[in-house]
């Protein structure tokens, strides 16, 4: 029988993420994010919410860079893979949960520090040479 598991999930982080390391130094980062679906009953008028939380994890070098660049609050957008997880207390009982462990992921939205350059980008209004340095040439040097 064929399988398939694949998660798309968008929403906002609802704790700061968590970065540990395996005994091997594996970085592995553990977060949730909580996503939102808004509808109005049809019989009431009402305005409605159903708000879901989801535990992920992610490892490697996308653990240290959640780990850096997102706090609660944050928006992401996650791909990832459903796992069970399944563990037995210190007093004998047993528990489980689902988690997503993420494949990868994206920033969503714009940048919240205007004045930050994190990620070697040019900020508005400026330009950058390809050594990363502003470019202080103006229009009037281009030969055409």
């Amino acid at each position: 029988m064929a399988s398939y598991n694949k998660v798309i999930l968008m929403g906002n982080l609802t704790r700061d993420p968590e970065l540990k390391f395996l005994q091997s130094g594996t970085p592995v980062v553990n977060f949730a994010v909580a996503t939102s679906e808004s509808w109005t009953d049809k019989q009431t008028g009402e305005k409605r919410e159903e708000v879901c939380f989801v535990d992920l994890e992610a490892m490697g070098r996308q653990a240290e860079v959640i780990s850096e660049y997102f706090s609660r609050g944050k928006p992401i957008l996650v791909e990832g893979r459903l796992k069970f997880d399944q563990w037995e207390t210190e007093d004998g009982q047993k528990r489980s949960k689902h988690r997503v462990r993420v494949d990868r992921f994206s920033f969503v939205g714009g940048r919240q520090d205007e004045d930050a350059d994190d990620f070697g980008l040019a900020k508005p209004g400026s330009e950058q040479s390809s050594s990363g340095q502003p470019d202080d040439s103006t229009d009037d040097d281009i030969p055409f």
